[in-house]
């Protein structure tokens, strides 16, 4: 096979895995997320004992089928890029070989058994086929207004810290030791699980005025939930404009590319068709 056979093998199989704006790019896309679910199913089903002794050698059968799937994968993304390093040690790169590599280290190591549960982490994976499917214009929207709205997030989380330090300062001085309340973080502690209307309830005021202020502490935990809501929502409704463009550099597997891109912001190579 000449070079210019492999380089349009290349672009095909890049097209394919790497873009969803084509109908063999979805169908790739949606074989993909149908494996990951049952992949994920399977490894929760195997931790069950009664379905492990009944069915462990189906769950096997199945592992091995979409692990070998996984794999073959996982070497047509390295070859269908230029660079494939960059793939390699980005984040989805890195994703991908940790969701395979356990099955054969549990075949070559059988004492490292513990290790498959790490392929659970290949729910991860449903991130970038949501990314690259239907959903591109709600993820990257979302996505914008989260970083938009994460410094008035990171504040607003500062003053709920600070808050906490003072309630929980006031709390241990309230109740103090002969109810629960044996130091200032055990008493910040039991502020933030009020606060967060969770209410464990291994500690629990025995004053008056400690069960005036939890009244306090928890009506004031529902509007501080609802704080981070708002803001994401405020950016949501002001920001319209959305991203479509799925495809993904040939070169340097740059992506978020303008939906008019012709050719790569990061290195300038031309992008497929």
């Amino acid at each position: 096979m000449d070079n210019s056979k492999i380089d349009n093998f290349r672009k095909k199989l890049h097209t394919i895995i790497y873009e969803a704006d084509t109908p063999a790019g979805k169908f790739f896309d949606l074989v993909l997320l149908i494996l990951i679910v049952i992949s994920v199913i399977a490894v929760m089903l195997e931790s069950v004992a009664s379905i492990k002794i009944k069915h462990g050698q189906l769950l096997a059968i199945i592992e091995w089928v979409v692990t070998v799937f996984f794999t073959l994968e996982y070497i047509a993304r390295i070859f269908a890029v230029n660079k494939p390093w960059k793939y390699i040690f980005s984040f989805y790169g890195i994703v991908d070989f940790l969701a395979t590599v356990p099955k054969y280290i549990g075949l070559l190591f059988p004492g490292s058994g513990v290790l498959i549960s790490i392929r659970a982490i290949r729910l991860l994976r449903v991130f970038r086929i949501l990314k690259l499917v239907h959903f591109v214009g709600a993820s990257n929207q979302l996505v914008l207004a989260l970083k938009k709205s994460r410094a008035k997030i990171a504040v607003f989380l500062f003053s709920v810290l600070v808050l906490c330090i003072i309630l929980g300062t006031i709390m241990y001085l309230i109740e103090g030791p002969e109810h629960g309340f044996t130091s200032i973080p055990v008493s910040i502690y039991w502020t933030i699980v009020t606060l967060t209307t969770v209410g464990f309830g291994d500690i629990t005021p025995g004053t008056s005025l400690g069960q005036f202020i939890s009244v306090i502490i928890m009506i004031l935990g529902y509007g501080i939930i609802a704080v981070p809501t708002g803001l994401v929502t405020a950016e949501l409704i002001g920001d319209k404009k959305v991203n479509l463009n799925t495809q993904v550099c040939p070169n340097c597997s740059a992506d978020k590319h303008r939906d008019d891109a012709r050719y790569c912001y990061n290195c300038g190579y031309h992008l497929n068709d």
